[in-house]
C-alpha cells in the first residue's frame, strides 16, 4: 500500500493547474547561463553540464520506477508545493536547479586536472566536497518535509546511499565529461545519454509507469 507521502505526491503529478509565473524566470535563468557558456565557446562546461543534468533525470527515472513497482513509495519524493511535479521526485524547481549546478561545479575546478589537493587528485576532491553539499542540502529539505525518504536505508540516519548513489555519479560523470579531450566526444557522450533519457522518458510515461 502506498505511504501517504507517495499518494500525496501521485495526486499532483503533472497537474498543470499548478503552474506559476516564477518558472518563467527559472528558465530565463537557465538559458542565461547556458548562453553565457556558448557565447565564450566555452563548450566543455556546456556538456559537463548537460551531461550532470542528464545524470539526474536517470536517477529520476529509475526513482519513479521504484515506485511503480514496489506500489510502497520512490527512494524520494517531492509531494509538497511546487509549480509543476514532472515525474514523482523531481518538480520543475528542482529540475532547474540541477540543470544549471554542473556548470556551477566546473567553475570550481583547477585548471590543472592532474593538481592533488590534500594528498588527493583536484577532481576526485571537488566531487566528494560538491556531493557531501548536496547531501547536506536534501537532508535539510528532508527534515522540514519537502522532500520525503520512506526507506530506512535512505534517511538522515543513513546518508551514505544518498552521497554514493545519489550525488557522487552526477559530479564523477560531470567532471569527466569536462575533461574529455575533444568537444565532439563531449557532443557524442551527452547525444547518446540524452537520447537514452528521452527513449525512456517517451516509453515509460506512455506505458504510466512513471
Amino acid at each position: 500500500m502506498p505511504t501517504q507521502s507517495a499518494i500525496s505526491a501521485f495526486s499532483i503529478l503533472r497537474d498543470t493547474s499548478l503552474f506559476q509565473w516564477y518558472v518563467i524566470p527559472l528558465l530565463a535563468l537557465a538559458v542565461y547561463v547556458y548562453a553565457v557558456e556558448i557565447e565564450k565557446q566555452n563548450w566543455k562546461a556546456v556538456f559537463a553540464g548537460l551531461a550532470f543534468w542528464g545524470m539526474d533525470f536517470i536517477n529520476e527515472i529509475l526513482n519513479s520506477l521504484v515506485f511503480h513497482f514496489t506500489q510502497f513509495a520512490p527512494v524520494w519524493g517531492a509531494p509538497s508545493k511546487t509549480a509543476y511535479l514532472f515525474l514523482i521526485g523531481l518538480n520543475v524547481e528542482i529540475m532547474f536547479m540541477f540543470a544549471i549546478s554542473g556548470i556551477g561545479y566546473t567553475k570550481l575546478l583547477p585548471k590543472d586536472k592532474n593538481l592533488k589537493i590534500l594528498g588527493i587528485n583536484n577532481r576526485l576532491f571537488c566531487a566528494i566536497l560538491n556531493s557531501i553539499f548536496c547531501v547536506v542540502v536534501e537532508m535539510i529539505l528532508n527534515y522540514t518535509g519537502y522532500l520525503t525518504w520512506e526507506y530506512p536505508w535512505w534517511s538522515i540516519r543513513n546518508p551514505w546511499l544518498v552521497f554514493i548513489i545519489g550525488y557522487m555519479p552526477f559530479n564523477v560523470v560531470c567532471f569527466y565529461v569536462y575533461d574529455m579531450k575533444s568537444t565532439k566526444s563531449q557532443a557524442k557522450f551527452v547525444g547518446i545519454q540524452w537520447a537514452l533519457i528521452l527513449l525512456a522518458l517517451v516509453t515509460f510515461i506512455g506505458l504510466g509507469w512513471i
